[in-house]
């Protein structure tokens, strides 16, 4: 056997090995684990039989599979929401589904963004949300920030910032002050409860607040950043005029 066969052999042994412990699966054995009502995330104990209610929302391209592990875990304890751009061949029991548009937003992207809402809402301080953020929910999970921004509206300017030239991050940061859900938008809806966000992330670990557009993570840009990105890349005469007309009126507030 020559020399480079073997370093060819040694390599693919290296990736597929690295595949495997890369699994979703595999992942939260080393640090998700329920044993006598105890739910344990990384070094975090949650107590779930001193909650009075317990919600989990799953959202992004793994949405399904990590509602799925829960499960597993945590048996039919608790309900919630799954966003999946990704139609499931069944459902979990106890949990609402919607398959939302990727990349770009579809009906049941807004249709999960309001049902996600409404629940948030209606959280108390002795309610806790489990958050499972996989990469996909910015199109799969979606609300605009103004009413008056239609689904074709969204639909287009969705379009012009992907055709604008400008870094992902700068993207985001735009879709962020657009969005009722993006830039904290979940955690602060689910304001007093408490949370939890497990994350399977496909974005630097410096950067989490770009994965799915951080629903549930503090923004890192402003609103300043988002007017300045619209400006230099010039999106503002492309956008549909229900979003114009939200920076021509300086109407946009700032994220969590």
């Amino acid at each position: 056997m020559s020399l480079g066969h073997t370093m060819r052999s040694l390599v693919r042994e290296i990736f597929l090995d690295a595949l495997t412990e890369a699994g979703i699966g595999e992942a939260f054995e080393r640090h998700v684990s329920y044993d006598r009502g105890v739910l344990r995330v990384c070094e975090d104990l949650y107590d779930l039989k001193s909650y009075s209610r317990v919600l989990v929302i799953s959202l992004g391209k793994a949405a399904h599979r990590m509602a799925e592990i829960l499960s597993r875990q945590l048996g039919s304890t608790v309900q919630g929401i799954i966003a999946d751009p990704n139609p499931s061949a069944y459902q979990l029991p106890g949990y609402r589904y919607f398959n939302g548009g990727h990349p770009q937003p579809n009906q049941e992207s807004v249709r999960a963004a309001e049902a996600i809402l409404k629940s948030l809402s209606a959280l108390n301080e002795q309610s806790l949300a489990i958050f499972l953020i996989s990469g996909g929910g910015s199109a799969a999970v979606e609300k605009p920030v103004d009413d008056e921004i239609s689904l074709p509206d969204l639909i287009a300017t969705y379009k012009v910032l992907v055709l604008s030239g400008s870094p992902i991050a700068q993207l985001n940061a735009v879709r962020k002050h657009l969005s009722a859900t993006k830039g904290g938008g979940m955690a602060r809806a689910a304001h007093p409860a408490q949370q939890v966000s497990i994350l399977v992330s496909d974005v630097p670990e410096n950067a989490l607040d770009s994965l799915s557009s951080g629903p549930t993570m503090p923004d890192t840009s402003t609103l300043d950043d988002c007017c300045r990105i619209v400006r230099d890349y010039n999106m503002l005469p492309y956008f549909p005029s229900s979003v114009r007309e939200l920076f021509d009126r300086h109407a946009l507030t700032e994220t969590p």
